[in-house]
């Protein structure tokens, strides 16, 4: 795998510790063309960046140095982690994204994020279930990088979490499976909500959920699949 550079300023002035690198987080550019996306994150004055760019022809380009912060994450929350911008790395993909005509990932695109993830986390010595999307780390702001995304064959390569559904019967009372999901959740680590306080907000940190685990089903609402997913990961 190829790596080229084209640096952003965009980025902390003082470096960080090694063990302070903790997390993978994968987005996508969500703008209209590769040019754009790179102008943007090397723009002074968007303050956005990421440590790596891979575009659709699979081409891995070093954005920011690992040891420096790279400004992607934004207002975030995993677990105890506030603002996970000084505990990762930051992947963009190249996609239009939701808003403008939202794309399958390329095969080489995949290809060479996994053999970058690989490489991380054996130099950083990352759990495989650090590796996690922006919208699992900011539900409410966040889509990417969406439910085009493979996370079940990331997870082949112990990159990512999945599952699998035991068989098991679930008396299905509304009330308490909701109470019973969100407690599952923040077991696993999302954040932005209350176990016995249902919120407007609720739906798009299901969707979010749904989209990294259920992607063929991302509707919002807390089915016996969703539940059993979420039950199997907190366990």
């Amino acid at each position: 795998m190829k790596i080229i550079y084209n640096f952003s300023p965009n980025r902390s002035r003082n470096s960080r510790a090694r063990n302070d690198i903790r997390f993978v987080i994968i987005h996508y550019t969500g703008m209209q063309s590769e040019i754009e996306s790179i102008k943007r994150l090397k723009s002074p004055k968007t303050k956005v960046s990421c440590h790596y760019l891979i575009n659709r022809k699979g081409q891995v380009t070093q954005m920011v140095k690992d040891k420096f912060i790279a400004w992607h994450a934004g207002k975030s929350m995993w677990k105890k982690f506030i603002n996970l911008n000084k505990h990762s790395i930051g992947i963009e993909l190249v996609n239009k994204g939701h808003e403008f005509g939202y794309q399958n990932f390329s095969k080489k695109q995949i290809k060479n994020l996994i053999k970058l993830c690989i490489y991380l986390k054996k130099k950083y010595s990352i759990k495989k279930e650090n590796f996690l999307g922006h919208s699992d780390i900011a539900p409410l702001r966040k889509l990417d990088p969406g439910e085009k995304f493979p996370w079940k064959k990331l997870s082949t390569y112990n990159i990512g979490q999945w599952y699998k559904i035991k068989n098991i019967k679930i008396k299905f009372n509304r009330k308490r499976i909701e109470n019973f999901f969100f407690k599952n959740l923040q077991q696993i680590g999302y954040r932005y909500f209350k176990i016995q306080k249902r919120s407007k907000k609720d739906r798009k940190v299901i969707k979010s959920f749904q989209s990294h685990y259920l992607p063929k089903n991302v509707n919002g609402k807390i089915d016996q699949k969703t539940f059993k997913i979420s039950l199997f990961l907190a366990q």
